[in-house]
């Protein structure tokens, strides 16, 4: 095998550069920004549950001072986990549309 043969192989490294030109980093960015959201609703969707469970531990033991705070926690979750569905179904629909694009 010649050298003049074997010009049209790039290296790894060539490909490599060529992938962290600013568009794929922009990509890159938003699936590290978009990751960030979904982790942050999940995080916020088990905060609040908590929250709730000792809302409900302190009514049931009788140490929970203002009783209308449950209900506000209450809500509260119910908005955060209605959100992380939310999400949840965008992610799955964009899913969904990329699956029925033709290569």
């Amino acid at each position: 095998m010649n050298v003049e043969s074997t010009q049209f192989i790039t290296s790894m490294k060539s490909i490599s550069k060529m992938l962290e030109q600013p568009e794929a980093k922009k990509e890159t960015e938003g699936a590290q920004l978009f990751g960030d959201i979904l982790r942050s609703t999940a995080e916020n969707v088990k905060q609040t549950q908590a929250d709730v469970e000792n809302k409900q531990y302190l009514l049931a033991t009788g140490q929970l001072d203002d009783a209308h705070s449950l209900p506000i926690a209450e809500a509260k979750a119910a908005v955060s986990l209605d959100l992380m569905i939310t999400l949840r179904n965008k992610v799955i629909e964009g899913y969904n549309e990329l699956v029925k694009i033709n290569l």
